[in-house]
């Protein structure tokens, strides 16, 4: 087994297209690929993403195989995003794990599986960005939180809860009565309690 070692950071240019000219077809031979680069594009999810610009760590192995090349290792980023109840920004950090064959042309996994069920080497290369986006996409929460317990906006005035005083409500007037309130000057508190009561007797 032949191994070579990459270890560059932060390299200009390099994105998630990886050259693999330098990795022999014989199985067995190897190469690790430590590097961050910048997110080309915004990965993820409506609600949290990677940010387009965001540094993203690679923590790769790249391993010949008889079919093609097989790709292991870690992604990890910083994420950006806003809580789905309140809408307060939201950060965290995403780390998923690769585990990804990427088919030789003409080998008989290309020649046997569907475009779309696999990834494939071009011109000694291998694209990584389907392969993570689809990783984050299914690491991300589809509801992200800023906490657990977040309560949220208020329903009718939409202040945030979490700031909201004590015992924040709102009297709602039922509309069957703010008509007759508004025009014979009945406080619509009152005009509420007496619906209330209504419901209690029934």
């Amino acid at each position: 087994m032949s191994t070579r070692r990459n270890t560059p950071r932060a390299e200009a240019g390099t994105g998630f297209v990886l050259d693999i000219d330098n990795l022999s077809r014989r199985p067995g031979s190897m190469t690790e690929i430590q590097r961050t680069i910048v997110a080309p594009t915004r990965i993820g999810l409506d609600a949290i993403a990677i940010e387009k610009g965001s540094p993203v760590d690679l923590d790769l192995r790249l391993e010949a195989v008889s079919e093609g090349v097989l790709v292991t290792g870690t992604v990890r980023a910083d994420t950006a995003g806003e809580c789905s109840r309140c809408l307060e920004p939201v950060s965290g950090a995403v780390d998923v794990y690769l585990t990804d064959l990427f088919a030789y042309p003409s080998s008989v996994t290309e020649d046997t599986t569907d475009e779309e069920e696999i990834h494939r080497v071009v011109d000694d290369q291998i694209d990584l960005q389907p392969v993570v986006v689809d990783a984050v996409g299914l690491e991300l929460p589809l509801h992200p939180l800023c906490r657990e317990n977040c309560q949220g906006l208020c329903s009718e005035c939409g202040i945030n809860l979490a700031i909201a005083e004590s015992g924040h409500n709102h009297e709602i007037v039922d509309p069957r009565w703010a008509g007759l309130a508004a025009k014979f000057g009945v406080d619509p508190v009152s005009s509420t309690e007496l619906v209330n009561n209504e419901a209690e007797e029934k």
